[in-house]
């Protein structure tokens, strides 16, 4: 069976979709191939996000925040946006390419102290895990993945 071939996008591609992205490739193993992308990205990986990932124990300090642009011509099964600024912006790709938007709040944005704002990161981590999941468990039964 193929892989299923998944973009994930958001504005910055700093946190959100990046968080998704490790995610999926951990939770959906060889299933997926995954990459993900920002309509505006923002050079860097949000040092929150890749704290509170390594406290669900996945490791995404190597990952880049990287442009749309790269991607653009490449065919996916799936495009995932993961917040309603991309979702507007999110261009037509080619081939059979699923499009969902999974509306999630920018974690970036909380202020307050250290903890409460990776409070806020580990509740995006815990809310895109849920979709992940569902999303695998979905696949699987519509026998799109073993």
């Amino acid at each position: 069976m193929e892989r299923n071939r998944v973009l994930i996008l958001c504005t910055g591609n700093s946190a959100r979709s990046q968080i998704a992205e490790g995610l999926l490739r951990t939770l959906g193993g060889s299933s997926f191939e995954v990459a993900s992308a920002g309509t505006h990205p923002a050079g860097h990986v949000h040092p929150l996000a890749v704290e509170a990932m390594r406290k669900r124990g996945i490791d995404i300090s190597t990952h880049k925040s990287k442009s749309l642009e790269l991607f653009r011509d490449k065919e996916f099964d799936v495009v995932i946006t993961v917040c309603d600024e991309a979702n507007q912006e999110c261009p037509v790709f080619p081939g059979k390419a699923e499009r969902l938007h999974w509306s999630t709040p920018d974690p970036s944005f909380v202020t307050g102290t250290e903890e409460e704002r990776l409070a806020a990161f580990l509740q995006t981590v815990q809310s895109l895990e849920k979709r992940i999941r569902a999303f695998i468990e979905e696949r699987r039964m519509k026998g799109q993945i073993s």
